[in-house]
């Protein structure tokens, strides 16, 4: 018996136990004298297939302490690690022979060198895939392609940064494996992470929430579950439950793991298992009844690996495989995969009859190690190696680890690796920054009939898309809702009605909802000693909703609080939130620290915070007449009564002689005309045209006028007119005086917390009986309120039973609604929310409400008063028509005006007292301003004579001639 110990650094531990059982391992070979070769350890010739030992390696070492050859040496060992006997491996043998037979066919690649191929086989064991890496390791190889198994990664990523000879895995797709702990492990093929996401936009697809995933629990199994639930959680989504089985597990074990999972409430499920043992699950699920309508299987792209080996589609299976989802690494139809297409009957052999995306990612592997080694050679790489200086002291210790040796150009021909850009039978090969081949792309499958179906594509770049990866990737990324595309699914039960992806948990259970016990408004919600023991409103639109819904909801009503006083509803929303309860029911206020804990259905009611406050009859005032009109309307009115007589007095002032006299008369006539006019009382007529245009216009305005004012008085003397000291929120606050609260109600943290009220200043009131002695004692008196802050519900059904004594008065001061809460994430939220708009539009909620809810109109706006007051704001259009026809007929008498004086005093004209020495002659435009206001106070009439003896006299009137003006009498 041998004991190992190690005292390395915490980081070489692992690789120290790895080369202790591989060098004891190698003792016991020894002393058994086993010297017949393993049957797993082949070596592919140059030139043929032939076997050879480790002997005929031209470059293993010598016993020297290192081990070096030419800049181009004729042969390069790569090793190649996996299952042979495996979906994937059964793939990849003859892909990575082909590979080898290709690459040493090139002239125009490694000219003068040959690869050389060891090949070892990992049985599905992650101990003996440990000792058959350090067999292959052993033969110095300068890469080695594999493992398929990321367990196996995991270990030998250890003793490849050892050693540091880069792993090229082409099915190792355990998204831990990028870390920068694994360097010298390089992914040929897709990493889940990206898998993983593209299930996530999957389900987010068809808005589904939660997921039950079932998985292998390893490596592999564990971190890309990991992933999915992150990838999950950034869509609102989650993993309601793990299901894990061991490897290997036998179909009784998943026969009662699948009965577990298919009593819980999700009916989606992400398989994510090995492919060699995966339809196992699909057996079981179809033999259980799993398989039908309502359920969703999602699997990740083990299973198109499987089925694509396949020569022809087996019945049995596919049997079972209806309706399931699937994801297959996208692979572009180049002409270099067509080519390795057209020969895969002539590579397979050994009972390989179809090839997965592993055997394109395989032979591209093979190309990558050559076309990289290619470029180290042309750099001036040499291949040498060096032993360990670890592994040289063992302290006398007889395990032979001398054979393993240090790839001394490894880190610069991993750099090289890492920079190759070329396309290869799997589409581009490149390596961004994380190590990930760029543009990852999944085919999404359908398997329906006797095949596969694919009915979209994912992307990183645009998400779900009916569009070939190609030609996403050249347009810009839109990973938004609207983008995202997907063919029609047919589901298992052969339906093509997406699923809705859960139901009740079937474990005998009914929901348990909680409704408040209430002592007040019981209206609302109240217990009942029928079933189903409670009734209420809000039970009532609750039974209704779920009547609606397409599937039965078991439940149980349970109350809460101890029936003494209201319950706190907080504590309510947070038992829900909790899982205490799966829902609660009643009269729940929506607000915004409530919908950060539980969702909420779409409101049912509306609701809103008011203030209720006693009235009394307000006394009539003597200017009482005074309120029809605002201050500003009285005022405009009057002007224009004064504006439209001035009008109208310079319009008739030449032609009616009543509007003629003394300056005393004229200006009495002027504002007798003007108000005389509010009556239609004026006794002065109008002769002129213009004159009456303007009258006709005024008086129109001056009956609408009038209208109103007389029905707005009216409407002041006769209608009951009510006054409050509390006129709203603004002023019950400034008022300092005592508040009441109902009992449990959320009002009480909002008026202290968002209004900053003093708690003192808030008044408890258990139920309406309260409400309304604390209103009759008032502020005055030690248990009285001004005024009462509550939701419009609760009010209207408090002034309904008073009979309107109180009432409500300014507006609500909030905007919220009453709902049902459910857990976050909750899918019967989404359905009842649909339920509710649906009793909404057919019009059962208002016969709901009717039923139990009376109102009466007791609302009262102490400022309804000045709001009904008849403003400018309704009349200016009135008023600018009068005053537009005012302005035109002015413009018009000016018109007139002017066109006689030009013709009464002739361009040129002057008299005599005009002319000074001197000077020049005075023309038309240097007239008085006298003389001009004496023609225009002159009458019409005499102005026609004197323009017709003008006409007359004008061939034999001299230049000089001066006219005289008489004053009017």
């Amino acid at each position: 018996m041998k004991v190992f110990f190690w005292v390395n650094r915490p980081s070489h531990g692992l690789v120290c136990l790895i080369f202790s059982l591989w060098a004891s391992v190698q003792v016991m070979g020894a002393t058994h004298n086993s010297t017949v070769p393993s049957s797993s350890n082949q070596i592919v010739g140059t030139g043929n297939s032939s076997v050879s030992s480790s002997s005929s390696n031209p470059m293993a070492g010598t016993g020297n302490s290192s081990v070096s050859s030419s800049s181009r040496p004729s042969v390069v060992n790569i090793g190649a690690l996996f299952t042979y006997n495996s979906v994937i491996g059964r793939s990849a043998k003859p892909a990575i022979l082909a590979a080898i037979e290709d690459v040493n066919s090139d002239p125009s690649i490694l000219r003068g060198t040959k690869l050389n191929a060891v090949f070892q086989d990992t049985n599905c064991s992650q101990f003996l895939g440990t000792i058959e890496a350090l067999e292959l390791i052993q033969h110095d190889v300068v890469a080695a392609i594999g493992p398929q198994s990321s367990g196996i990664s995991h270990v030998m990523s250890h003793v490849i940064n050892e050693l540091h000879v880069p792993l090229l895995s082409f099915g190792s797709t355990d998204p831990t494996l990028s870390s920068m702990q694994y360097a010298y492990f390089v992914r040929t093929t897709q990493n889940d992470y990206f898998q993983m996401y593209a299930v996530a936009d999957l389900v987010d697809y068809h808005q589904w929430r939660e997921v039950i995933a079932i998985y292998v629990d390893d490596d592999y199994g564990r971190n890309g579950i990991s992933v999915l639930g992150d990838a999950l959680a950034k869509k609102r989504g989650k993993i309601s439950y793990k299901a894990a089985f061991s490897p290997g597990a036998s179909k009784s074990d998943i026969h009662d793991l699948l009965l577990g999972v298919n009593l819980m409430e999700s009916r989606v499920y992400v398989v994510h298992v090995n492919p060699d043992s995966g339809l196992n699950v699909f057996s079981v699920a179809k033999s259980i009844g799993m398989m039908g309508t309502g359920y969703v299987w999602i699997a990740t792209d083990w299973l198109p690996s499987h089925l694509d080996t396949l020569q022809l589609p087996d019945p049995n299976i596919m049997n079972f495989l209806q309706g399931v989802v699937a994801l297959r690494h996208y692979t572009p139809d180049t002409d270099l995969k067509k080519k390795f297409m057209s020969r895969w009957d002539k590579l397979k052999h050994d009972g390989i009859s179809g090839f997965n995306s592993y055997a394109l990612y395989a032979y591209d592997s093979v190309w990558l190690a050559a076309r990289a080694l290619d470029v180290f050679f042309n750099e001036g790489g040499k291949i040498s190696f060096s032993k360990d200086p670890q592994l040289l002291d063992t302290n006398r210790s007889t395990l032979r680890l001398s054979s393993l040796h240090i790839f001394d150009g490894g880190s610069q021909y991993l750099k090289t690796i890492l920079r190759m850009n070329f396309t290869g039978a799997s589409g581009r090969i490149q390596f961004d920054t994380d190590k990930n081949l760029v543009h990852p792309a999944y085919d999404i499958l359908n398997i329906d009939g006797t095949g596969t179906r694919r009915v979209g594509y994912w992307t990183n770049y645009s998400g779900l898309s009916i569009v070939t990866p190609e030609i996403v990737y050249s347009t810009p990324p839109n990973i938004s809702t609207s983008n995202q595309h997907l063919y029609s699914i047919i589901w298992p039960g052969e339906t093509a009605k997406t699923p809705r992806g859960w139901i009740f948990p079937n474990n005998g259970k009914p929901l348990r909802i909680a409704v408040p016990n209430r002592v007040s408004y019981k209206d609302f919600v109240a217990i009942d000693k029928n079933p189903p023991g409670v009734r209420g409103f809000c039970i009532d639109i609750f039974e209704a909703a779920i009547t609606l819904l397409p599937y039965a909801v078991p439940r149980q009503y349970v109350l809460f609080g101890k029936g003494e006083r209201n319950p706190e509803y907080s504590e309510l929303v947070r038992m829900v939130a909790e899982n205490k309860y799966d829902a609660a029911v009643g009269d729940i206020t929506i607000t915004t620290n409530r919908t950060r804990i539980v969702d909420f259905t779409q409101p049912y009611l509306e609701s809103g915070l008011v203030v209720v406050a006693p009235v009394k009859e307000a006394k009539t005032s003597p200017w009482a007449f005074l309120k029809p009109f605002t201050l500003p309307m009285w005022i405009v009115t009057g002007g224009f009564f004064l504006f439209v007589g001035a009008v109208v007095w310079i319009l008739e002032h030449r032609s009616n002689h009543e509007f003629r006299g003394p300056p005393r008369k004229q200006l009495m006539t002027i504002f007798w005309f003007s108000f005389s006019t509010m009556f239609f009382s004026h006794r002065e007529n109008t002769v002129s045209t213009l004159g009456r245009l303007v009258l006709i216009i005024w008086l129109f305005v001056v009956l609408i006028i009038n209208s109103s004012y007389t029905a707005s008085l009216t409407s002041i003397l006769t209608v009951q007119q009510l006054t409050s000291r509390i006129e709203g929120i603004d002023s019950l606050i400034s008022s300092n005086d005592p508040i009441g609260v109902q009992d449990g109600s959320f009002a009480w943290k909002y008026l202290t917390n968002e209004l900053n009220i003093a708690e003192s200043r808030l008044v408890n009131l258990k139920d309406q009986e309260a409400y309304s002695y604390a209103l009759r004692l008032g502020p005055k008196v030690t248990g009285g309120v001004g005024a009462i802050v509550d939701e419009l519900p609760y009010v209207e059904a408090f002034l309904a039973s008073t009979k309107c004594q109180y009432r409500a008065v300014g507006q609500e001061f909030t905007k919220s609604g009453w709902g049902f809460a459910f857990p976050r994430d909750s899918p019967l939220a989404v359905d009842l929310s649909t339920a509710i708009l649906q009793l909404s539009e057919n019009g059962d909620l208002q016969k709901i409400r009717k039923k139990w809810l009376q109102t009466e109109e007791c609302t009262m706006n102490p400022d309804d008063t000045d709001a009904n007051r008849l403003s400018l704001t309704s009349f200016w259009g009135l008023f600018l028509i009068s005053g537009v026809a005012c302005f035109i007929a002015l413009t018009a008498f000016a018109f007139k005006i002017c066109c006689q004086y030009r013709k009464f005093v002739p361009e040129g004209d002057v008299g005599p007292e005009e002319v000074v020495p001197g000077t020049p002659r005075r023309t038309i435009r240097a007239t008085s301003f006298k003389n001009l206001i004496d023609f225009v106070d002159k009458k019409e009439a005499e102005i026609k004579q004197i323009l017709k003896r003008n006409r007359s006299d004008q061939n034999h009137a001299s230049p000089s001639s001066e006219v005289h003006f008489n004053s009017a009498p």
